[in-house]
């Protein structure tokens, strides 16, 4: 897999978002730009939006959780490598509030993914921060597992 262009991994991602966690679909989430060492994703306001007109914080959640989760899964179909991944632990920080659609950052920490050729698991903490009009409004801390199939 390592001939793919990363538009096409941006597409395949969002038809596994789609079709393996369905409000992902609900929610318009949409992966922005990936180049290798940094991921963008968002989606609109209007199908996550709470009684204050703003982002609601579930899906601000799901939008920092699914950010990690597939920057995770592009750095593995970059390497050849396959494994599940499950979100082990996480933490999110909301510092503002979400009243236009918000872009979702992450850049990869430099994990060794190798031990999934060996049928091993690995783990890997992702940082996620949220911005909105240039301003982060919400940053999150995941702690993900994949597991080699």
């Amino acid at each position: 897999m390592k001939d793919l262009n990363h538009q096409t991994l941006l597409e395949q991602l969002q038809q596994t978002w789609h079709q393996t966690i369905p409000v992902s679909e609900f929610m318009q989430i949409a992966p922005l730009a990936f180049d290798g060492d940094t991921f963008e994703v968002s989606a609109p306001l209007e199908p996550n939006i709470n009684l204050h007109n703003t982002m609601f914080a579930g899906s601000i959640y799901t939008l920092m959780t699914l950010t990690g989760w597939g920057m995770l899964w592009l750095q593995q179909k970059l390497a050849g490598l396959d494994g599940d991944i499950v979100l082990a632990d996480a933490n999110v920080r909301y510092i503002a509030p979400i009243d236009s659609q918000p872009i979702a950052k992450v850049k990869w920490p430099e994990c060794d993914l190798s031990k999934l050729a060996l049928g091993r698991r690995v783990k890997v903490r992702i940082e996620v921060e949220l911005y909105c009009k240039d301003k982060q409004c919400a940053s999150f801390s995941g702690l993900y597992v994949s597991k080699a199939k």
